[in-house]
């Protein structure tokens, strides 16, 4: 039995709603048992928000993440937040660029990933999020990373297809990150 509970947590307009429904359709495509929670603050920008994935081989019971298998950061408050949350032996994921802190847990792994910097230097300074849910598909193997474009295509409106590319190359960028 594998279950992995994902807490993606950041400032609205981060994208960590999208990164959290990318990560529930990848499960889908998948043909894995998932749930997604997602909550925000009432600011639709800059206020709080944070998404609960759970992917499994089993029927999820509840979509309340108390104790996440992996988190991923995206803003110091968010990391002060939820870092003592993570189960021990999981993996915390956040973005260097814009937290300097570190991590002092020792029975959790670290991934320091200058997410928002890598994709700036890309020419996709949006998509920070994406860049980090490649770094927690690689760290966690919640799910295979072969078909993010058939699951991108899932979800994101005709409008939005020029938008699919950038995001490939930002997964395939946090998935390749080392350190």
């Amino acid at each position: 039995m594998k279950t992995t509970q994902i807490l993606l947590a950041g400032f609205g307009g981060q994208g960590v709603l999208f990164a959290g429904k990318f990560l529930a359709y990848k499960g889908l495509v998948q043909d894995m048992q998932v749930s997604w929670l997602p909550s925000y603050g009432p600011e639709m920008r800059g206020g709080t928000a944070n998404c609960n994935v759970i992917l499994s081989d089993t029927p999820v019971g509840s979509p309340i993440i108390t104790t996440p298998d992996v988190l991923i950061a995206m803003n110091l408050p968010s990391l002060q937040k939820f870092m003592d949350t993570v189960a021990p032996g999981g993996t915390i994921i956040l973005d260097s660029t814009l937290i300097q802190a570190r991590v002092e847990r020792t029975d959790v792994k670290v991934c320091y990933v200058p997410a928002t910097q890598m994709a700036k230097d890309a020419g996709f300074a949006t998509l920070a999020n994406m860049i980090l849910t490649g770094k927690a598909l690689k760290e966690s193997a919640c799910a295979d990373f072969a078909g993010n474009r058939e699951t991108l295509e899932t979800f994101i409106p005709a409008k939005k297809a020029n938008l699919i590319d950038a995001n490939c190359q930002a997964l395939q960028m946090g998935y390749d990150f080392e350190g």
